[in-house]
């Protein structure tokens, strides 16, 4: 507050002492100004609201202090050319507190002098008008944003009469601002929406003050449009009084877009039908709703056979013309709530909710076969069929596709224009060899894999003349598994092979420890077919003969099933032939459980038969049996190949071998197979019991049996 002492000269007496005190109590600012424009004194009004004292002001002019970078220097080039001339003039200035925040004041600058008995200058009286200038710019905003923004907007009032819409009104809608003031909004309705749709949206803007959504309106032309639509309730101070505020924007592109977007998702650009994502959803779909009802579904799977050289042949333009022909074939043959979608090229799937069994497949593969005339060209065509049942298949829904792809393949191998059911048992027997032969691809790696031995003797002499090797699998969680427990998942696979190279290697390198032991024994190794006619089989052998020049050749035997030279004769007489050049001895394995054993000993380089143990074990009780080991012994000697009976589990078998000619036993009743480090201790205790009871006696069973 100004001290008594700063403040100017004022007319004595009461008139100006009662100007003094209205002057120092108005909210108005008022400044003295010397006739130099220089401030004399300020009101404390003007203190509080500039945050200067009189003392930083006095002396100063107003521009040296109040003015800033945004105050409009025009308007003050106004001001200064009126008290230049001594006249009165008012202007709105932005003016700046001593810590340099703006406000605005409405200024009036009022000459003084010898008319009033004073000295020259000018008396300022400021209005702090910061609110109302804050207040029109943001009207001068609002009504910006109204005029120019791309949505439209409507203000209606309590009974929902329109009061005013911006120019975005009416360029969607097409109506004029002066031909819709005063009605109801509903005039834009396109009549898409029921009343309950109506009632429900008022009924959230009675309680929330606010709706939002989506809404098909009309426009003056008749021409229906989708609108993303907000409606706002503002009320005002008065009690019952507000106003409705509806902004909304043209969504009917981004409608068509999206619903383009999905098309292109979901359905084929060809031929319009479902593709393989938008029948996944409608699998899943009818998959959980089978279940729940407990109903059934038929997922069928279905190519058009021989089309990719119809195609080539014909052209893709003609091709694609007869997709589109078969779709629309097939689509119109099925029945409400069946699906049909493509999904490749030539290959479509059916969904068939509750079909009615083959009559069904077969008036599909009859749609097919049906003559498809474009021009000139009247073209039939034939489709292989693949069906799987839920929930006889219970797969989930890439499971049931695949499955009736599976079905499909095995449709064509019958032949064209056929159909065949998915087996889930069978595919069940499937999975389950993959899973063995992952597992046999993980023990070959890891070293769970073993060869056990098992004798092989001369009755003659009691001679142990070698081991045959056979495959063992230690297993981490079933222990020791036999050969039937898992060879027969790895016939005809990719492992056959592998797994026959680590037997060979296996079993050669057994035969060198016995060798390097001072054992001249001799090993006999399985070889299956695949194997055997891989184009690597001899060259493998080779190397390790050529790195081991200390194994004799002549110890290897390579025994291989009769039933097994029967896929390829020529190329496994060729194989045999180069391995016995090589030094090796080929046996026949398993003889006469073939259809062509006769063929084989005229044509198949073999230096040994082994007589198959299913018929030497009944041979004694079995007179059919019998009769097969006689004539097994009988044309092996006439084809001058010694022959070696597996399957001997007692004496008696041994000595009717005998008698009949077999000199070379094996079997339980000699030894049962065992491990590789048994086997030189077993050789030894079986030599020095064969001498004790001398030549032409057989020696006691090792394994603790009666008999041999």
């Amino acid at each position: 507050m100004p001290k008594p002492t700063d403040a100017v000269a004022l007319p004595q007496g009461i008139e100006a002492k009662r100007l003094a005190v209205i002057a120092t109590a108005t909210p108005n600012l008022v400044l003295l100004l010397a006739a130099d424009g220089t401030i004399e004194w300020v009101n404390p009004s003007f203190e509080t609201q500039s945050g200067y004292p009189l003392s930083e002001l006095r002396g100063r002019r107003p521009c040296d202090r109040l003015y800033g970078p945004d105050t409009d220097r025009d308007a003050l080039a106004r001001i200064q050319q009126h008290l230049d001339q001594r006249l009165p003039v008012s202007e709105d200035i932005l003016q700046y507190t001593r810590h340099g925040t703006p406000y605005w004041v409405h200024a009036v600058c009022l000459p003084i002098g010898e008319a009033q008995g004073l000295a020259p200058g000018y008396v300022v009286i400021q209005n702090n008008i910061s609110d109302r200038k804050h207040s029109e710019r943001s009207l001068r905003i609002a009504a910006s944003v109204f005029d120019r923004s791309h949505e439209a907007i409507v203000i209606t009032d309590h009974n929902n009469r329109i009061l005013d819409v911006n120019p975005a009104f009416s360029r969607i809608t097409g109506y004029r601002r002066d031909e819709v003031l005063g009605l109801d909004p509903s005039i834009l309705s396109s009549g898409r929406h029921s009343a309950a749709y109506y009632r429900s949206m008022w009924q959230a803007i009675e309680k929330h003050d606010h709706w939002r959504g989506e809404i098909w309106n009309r426009r003056k032309n008749g021409e229906e449009y989708a609108e993303l639509l907000s409606i706002s309730r503002v009320h005002l101070d008065e009690p019952g009084q507000f106003y409705h505020v509806a902004a909304f924007s043209d969504i009917t592109a981004l409608k068509n877009h999206a619903r383009e977007l999905n098309r292109a998702a979901n359905y084929d650009e060809l031929t319009g039908l479902p593709n393989r994502q938008r029948l996944e959803e409608r699998l899943r779909t009818a998959r959980r709703h089978a279940e729940r009802q407990g109903r059934t579904l038929s997922v069928c799977y279905l190519d058009i056979d021989g089309f990719k050289a119809f195609n080539d042949r014909m052209g893709h333009a003609l091709g694609d013309q007869v997709l589109r022909v078969l779709a629309d074939r097939l689509s119109r043959t099925l029945r409400s709530g069946d699906t049909v979608a493509r999904i490749a090229g030539d290959e479509f799937v059916i969904l068939l909710q509750n079909d009615h069994g083959e009559a069904v497949y077969q008036r599909i593969l009859a749609t097919i076969n049906e003559p498809i005339e474009i021009g000139s060209q009247s073209i039939r065509l034939t489709a292989s069929l693949g069906i799987t049942h839920f929930p006889e298949d219970g797969a989930e829904v890439e499971g049931l596709i695949r499955h009736a792809d599976q079905a499909m393949y095995s449709a064509k191998e019958k032949g064209r224009n056929q159909f065949h059911m998915f087996d889930p048992g069978l595919d069940e027997c499937r999975r389950q060899r993959r899973n063995q032969l992952m597992e046999l691809s993980r023990a070959l790696e890891h070293g769970e894999l073993e060869l056990f031995f098992q004798p092989q003797v001369r009755v003659s002499d009691n001679a142990l003349i070698g081991f045959e090797a056979l495959i063992r699998w230690r297993h981490p969680e079933r222990g020791l598994l036999l050969p039937h427990q898992f060879l027969p998942a790895v016939a005809d696979s990719h492992l056959e092979t592998p797994l026959g190279q680590w037997v060979l290697k296996e079993a050669l390198q057994q035969l060198n420890l016995w060798r390097a032991a001072g054992e001249s024994l001799g090993v006999s190794i399985n070889i299956s077919v695949q194997h055997l006619l891989d184009r690597n089989f001899v060259p493998h052998l080779e190397d390790y003969l050529h790195s081991h020049p200390d194994v004799d050749p002549g110890s290897i035997t390579l025994e291989v099933l009769e039933t097994a030279a029967l896929k390829d004769l020529k190329r496994a007489s060729e194989v045999l032939t180069r391995c016995q050049g090589l030094g090796l001895q080929v046996a026949l394995d398993d003889f006469g459980t073939g259809f062509s054993s006769l063929t084989y000993l005229r044509t198949l380089p073999v230096d040994l038969i082994k007589i198959d143990q299913s018929f030497v074990l009944n041979m004694l009780d079995d007179a059919s049996d019998r009769a097969i080991v006689e004539s097994v012994i009988f044309l092996a000697q006439r084809f001058a190949h010694p022959v070696l009976a597996e399957g001997v589990e007692t004496m008696e078998h041994a000595s009717v071998l005998r008698e009949m000619g077999c000199n070379l036993v094996q079997g339980f009743g000699i030894a049962r197979p065992m491990p590789a480090a048994d086997t030189l201790a077993w050789a030894r205790q079986w030599r020095g019991q064969a001498q004790r009871q001398g030549a032409g006696r057989l020696s006691p069973s090792l394994t603790g049996g009666e008999g041999i």
